[in-house]
C-alpha cells in the first residue's frame, strides 16, 4: 500500500467514524422530538442483537454424536447458555453472564470434553 493509499484509507475511516459518532447529534438536535419509530428501534434491536448472537453460537451444535466418536451430544452448549441465563437472570449484568457463560464452556470443551 502506498502512502498515498494509506492517507485515503485513514480518512475515510476517520470520516466514517466521525459520521457515526456525530449524525445523531444533527439528525435529532436537542429540543427535537425523537421519532417514536427511532425509540422503538432502541428497545428491540438490543435482544433482537442477541437472539441472533444465540443462534450463531449454536447453530453447529451436533446433538446426535456419540461420546466414543468423540461428541457431546450439546451438553457444553446446554450447560453453557444455562449458566449464561442463570446468571443473567442473577445479577442483570449481560456482561458478566456472557463472561461466565464462556468461561465455562471453554472449561468445558478443553478439560472435561476432550
Amino acid at each position: 500500500m502506498t502512502t498515498k493509499e494509506m492517507i485515503i484509507t485513514f480518512l475515510v475511516i476517520w470520516l466514517g467514524t466521525v459520521l457515526t459518532r456525530f449524525l445523531p447529534y444533527i439528525i435529532f438536535p436537542e429540543g427535537r422530538k425523537v421519532p417514536e419509530f427511532v425509540h422503538y428501534l432502541g428497545r428491540v434491536l438490543g435482544p433482537a442483537v442477541f437472539g441472533l448472537l444465540v443462534v450463531y453460537c449454536l447453530r453447529n451444535t451436533d446433538l446426535t454424536t456419540s461420546f466414543a466418536k468423540g461428541g457431546s451430544h450439546g451438553i457444553p452448549e446446554l450447560l453453557a447458555t444455562a449458566v449464561t441465563l442463570l446468571t443473567y437472570r442473577w445479577k442483570k449484568q449481560m456482561i458478566l453472564s456472557m463472561a461466565a457463560g464462556t468461561i465455562l464452556y471453554m472449561i468445558l470443551v478443553q478439560l472435561v470434553f476432550v
